[in-house]
């Protein structure tokens, strides 16, 4: 289901709870919006659609990804990067890694180490701020 998207700074600053396999619709309802607001939006956290749990969705360009309790293990190659939220207005300078390495579990919940680079690591490193509540 398409959710609303949450604009309340309180609560997108509030840490999320992990996630279990009671809360696997979540994962529906960020595919949905995600894909409702595709034009504006290249990933999702389950607390910008109104859920404090660890679930973050990233647009690939060839698919979607799901991460489910996502940790980043490993980051090299800082740099300073100016980032937008559809749950925010304006942009904010933030400071991001070219290279990370995430821990998560899929919609099976069977868990995965996986390398990401350049775009699709800085997408995922704004969403698992999400999961933190840092607000960007």
């Amino acid at each position: 289901m398409v959710k609303t998207i949450v604009r309340d700074a309180f609560f997108l600053s509030q840490k999320s709870d992990e996630a279990t396999k009671a809360d696997l619709p979540i994962v529906q309802d960020l595919e949905d919006t995600l894909k409702a607001n595709r034009e504006r939006c290249v990933g999702m956290a389950a607390n910008m659609i109104g859920y404090r749990k660890k679930i973050i969705i990233v647009a690939t360009g060839l698919a979607d990804i799901v991460m489910i309790n996502p940790v980043i293990t490993d980051k090299s190659e800082p740099y300073e990067a100016e980032e937008g939220c559809l749950s925010l207005p304006g942009t904010r300078k933030t400071t991001r890694y070219n290279r990370i390495t995430v821990r998560y579990l899929d919609r099976k919940f069977t868990e995965h180490a996986q390398d990401f680079s350049g775009y699709i690591a800085q997408i995922i490193q704004h969403e698992y701020d999400h999961t933190k509540g840092i607000l960007i």
